[in-house]
């Protein structure tokens, strides 16, 4: 029996494959490959050292990877060869893959100097001059660069004295915006006089003009059905001139204030990358100057002009050359790009067989520019063109620094922008491709003094205007189209640099409790220290230690509102109930006291008693224009209007080749 059953297992384990062998052996023959049972501490030996070594090389690669060490360096530099016209060479390119293919966005940067007719009262005659203004319609920048990498951080209180109402000086340049009408030549004085009691002007319609109007359209099956019982004077001339009309019985408008950009689908959290633009040279003059509006610091400037000296004209670069400059960052932690490469081509439509490409500068290990291979080829777009990566997307805040300096404006006019639409747009949130800004300002004077008369913003679908306007009492303020002004009656991010926004107001699962809970406010990451203003003028209520909160303060406002301040570090000098404060004050500062999981500041809005988000919650204006001056300023919006009309090719997002 046991033989039998010792038999079938013996069976089973030889159909699993177990073999009787046996033990295994370090005796292999010298110099050949183990076989059977045989080992070779050799072969094993080898076999482990080849790991270790491939580990210790993929280790080694990664680390500099990570390390952000990206290069553009080039034989040209070890070589040291002069460098020639290369026709014959076939364009190479290792600075990043091709297969991946990003969408290219058109950018506009139009400066223009624009004439109107404007009426000025001269000795009590009115006089119709030609006033020159400068108009600034552009795209926000999509990279940042070393044009604003020395920019203040966002600060709500500068913010605050950067926006306060101008008191008008005698001594700064005049204003005026009363466009006349068509353009003239010189001067030309305008003489008025009473209108004679007995002159009738002539009728504009008439009875029977407006029957022969009512039965054109009764005829024209305007209307879907039967016919017509009342006719409106105010219809449109698209529909009174129905013999102009291509399809009487359309209705069509146009759609203002529109923009199409792409949807972003993907956000990286990662460091910045790289990003590429193309942009023609409209006006001859020399290359630094289209450099330095390009991110280019003075020395790196310097450096490749002098690299380019024998490639380049003295005399300037002529209009219609061409330049292809690629960006990236020099290290993960960097914060602006810098650019790797730049590559200068002909002008479109050069001779047949002749390279458009004249030279090519590149960036080296050493952080100096010297002759580089051309790039490969890409079509060459007829717009002015930037690629769009949305790892390198700034933030609005930088993004209109970086667009102001490149179209030279001075930091207190751009400082002064950044204000006006603070209270209402969240300036430390990123861009989207196609956002950009229209400026009109005043044509410098004799010292250069100029003043800003109109900023339209447009962020995604919405566009806000703010223009300049002068009341009686001599104060300029900028107003929206309803006469209220950017300012808010409370900050929304009342604490130095406006901090990071780690969680916001609703329901969310507590951080410490694990349990789901109604977040009552926005928690704003910022470093333990940082200071913490009052979002508004109001009375403290409460200042000390509350469970949950730690150290906390309460402001009470007028109308209903109320602020509350969490998780301090330490109160202010002088904080406490009764203590009248101003919008702007430092209350306290940043800490993690409390149920708080690292320094943040957690800030309540409550009306009437009731918690809102203060992210979105629509707060009152600090001020709105009275209402005599209403039909003033819309005559002033009508003027500047009329200033901006024209309109240049629209922008556009295309797909990369």
């Amino acid at each position: 029996m046991n033989a039998t059953h010792n038999s079938r297992h013996a069976a089973l384990l030889k159909a699993t494959g177990f073999e009787d062998s046996p033990a295994l052996t370090v005796q292999s023959t010298e110099g050949e490959i183990p076989h059977g049972r045989e080992l070779s501490f050799a072969w094993l030996t080898g076999t482990v050292m080849t790991g270790l070594t491939s580990v210790l090389l993929m280790g080694a690669a990664l680390y500099v990877s990570f390390q952000g060490q990206d290069t553009f360096s080039t034989a040209y530099e070890a070589l040291q060869l002069a460098p020639s016209k290369r026709d014959d060479v076939t364009p190479t390119d290792t600075s990043a893959k091709s297969a991946r293919v990003r969408p290219v966005a058109a950018t506009r940067s139009d400066l223009e100097v624009i004439e109107a007719s404007i009426r000025q009262s001269v000795d009590g005659r009115d006089i119709i001059r030609n006033q020159p203004f400068v108009r600034i319609r552009a795209t926000l920048a999509t990279a940042a660069t070393a044009l604003s990498s020395d920019v203040p951080d966002y600060d709500p209180v500068a913010i605050l004295e950067a926006t306060q109402p101008i008191t008008a000086d005698t001594d700064a340049p005049e204003i005026n915006t009363d466009v006349y009408g068509a353009e003239v030549e010189g001067e030309v004085a305008v003489r008025l006089a009473a209108m004679p009691i007995t002159f009738v002007p002539p009728r504009a319609i008439n009875d029977q003009a407006a029957a022969e109007f009512v039965r054109a359209v009764a005829s024209s099956n305007f209307f879907d059905e039967g016919s017509p019982t009342l006719a409106y004077a105010n219809l449109s001339a698209s529909v009174r001139d129905l013999g102009a009309a291509s399809d009487p019985g359309t209705l069509s408008g146009v759609a203002e204030n529109v923009t199409l950009v792409p949807k972003t689908v993907l956000l990286s959290e990662g460091g910045l990358g790289r990003t590429e633009r193309f942009l023609t040279i409209r006006e001859k003059g020399p290359l630094g100057d289209t450099l330095a509006k390009n991110g280019f610091t003075a020395t790196q400037i310097a450096m490749v002009e002098n690299t380019l000296q024998n490639l380049v004209p003295a005399s300037g670069m002529p209009a219609g050359i061409r330049l292809r400059i690629l960006y990236g960052p020099l290290t993960r932690e960097s914060k602006s790009l810098v650019p790797y490469r730049m590559s200068i081509y002909r002008p479109a439509g050069g001779k047949e067989g002749v390279s458009p490409h004249i030279a090519t500068v590149a960036l080296t290990d050493t952080g100096q520019y010297v002759v580089g291979l051309e790039p490969d080829f890409v079509e060459f777009p007829e717009e002015d063109a930037e690629e769009i990566n949305v790892a390198n997307l700034p933030s609005v805040y930088r993004s209109i620094w970086e667009t102001g300096r490149k179209h030279d404006l001075d930091d207190p006019t751009i400082a002064r922008i950044i204000g006006m639409f603070a209270y209402d747009v969240d300036m430390n949130k990123k861009i989207s491709a196609g956002d950009g800004i229209e400026i009109l300002k005043s044509a410098p004077d004799a010292e250069g003094r100029t003043e800003l008369l109109y900023v339209g913003l447009t962020l995604g679908s919405t566009t806000r205007q703010l223009y300049r306007f002068m009341t009686g009492d001599g104060v300029v303020d900028f107003y929206d189209p309803t006469g209220e002004t950017g300012k808010r009656f409370l900050s929304r991010r009342p604490l130095e640099g406006g901090g990071t926004l780690r969680s916001r107001f609703g329901y969310r699962v507590h951080p410490i409790f694990k349990s789901r809970r109604l977040h009552t406010g926005v928690d704003l990451a910022a470093r333990s220290g940082t200071p913490i203003y009052a979002a508004g003028d109001g009375v403290i209520e409460y200042a000390k230690w509350q469970s949950g909160y730690g150290n906390k303060v309460e402001i009470k406002h007028v109308n209903g509102y109320e602020t509350a301040y969490g998780h301090m570090s330490r109160f202010a000098d002088g904080m406490k109930p009764g203590v009248r404060v101003r919008q702007g004050q430092v209350i306290g500062y940043v800490g993690s006291t409390g149920n708080s999981t690292g320094p943040h500041l957690h800030f309540e809005i409550l009306i009437n008693g009731n918690l809102v988000d203060p992210l979105s919650v629509k707060l009152p204006r600090e001020n709105t224009l009275p209402s005599q001056f209403e039909a003033e300023f819309q005559q002033t919006i009508a003027q500047i209007n009329d200033l901006m009309a024209r309109e240049p090719a629209p922008v556009t997002v295309a797909a990369a080749n």
